[in-house]
């Protein structure tokens, strides 16, 4: 592309850093708005199944399953103020999709506490942001799925369910 078909559909770079985050914005909440976790009727099961659903989609290169907001925002947070919020609404926005279910099932549940569910959806992307770096540190899925399964754990304990109440459901279903 000659720099001046660019500047005529980016009057900056950093238009295109916003374009590209909103486009990666766009496209992954297609893949999550998509994803089997949404037919569980409990909703501490869509939540656990979102978690699930992350786990398997970790294939390919580090550059396949990580998350492109992340990586720009990494960059461009203290030059950038439009690729930052781009990133951030990008990030933050998915955490929302995952608030309705947690404060559905801490409903359900009588759970109460010093935490909310925007903070544990907030925590949840922050737990999988974190491990994204590592795993490109590393060079591998593994610690991403590691930090899933502790993040599972850790709702699983918050949550305090009755072993009754579970549904047998594991990562491979």
């Amino acid at each position: 592309m000659t720099k001046g078909a660019f500047f005529h559909h980016f009057p900056t770079k950093n238009s295109l850093a916003v374009a590209a985050a909103n486009l990666w914005s766009e496209s992954s909440n297609s893949l999550f708005a998509a994803a089997p976790y949404h037919r569980f009727d409990d909703p501490l099961d869509r939540f656990l199944g979102y978690l699930d659903f992350r786990r398997s989609i970790l294939r390919g290169d580090v550059a396949q399953f990580t998350c492109l907001a992340g990586t720009m925002l990494q960059e461009a947070y203290a030059t950038h103020p439009d690729i930052r919020d781009a990133c951030d609404e990008s990030i933050s926005g998915h955490a929302a999709t995952l608030e309705s279910n947690i404060a559905a099932a801490m409903k359900r549940y009588r759970i109460r506490g010093p935490w909310t569910a925007e903070s544990l959806a907030l925590h949840t992307q922050a737990v999988l942001q974190g491990a994204f770096i590592l795993a490109k540190a590393k060079g591998s899925a593994a610690v991403v799925e590691a930090s899933i399964d502790h993040l599972r754990r850790y709702v699983e304990l918050l949550f305090r369910r009755p072993k009754k109440a579970r549904q047998g459901r594991t990562r491979e279903q």
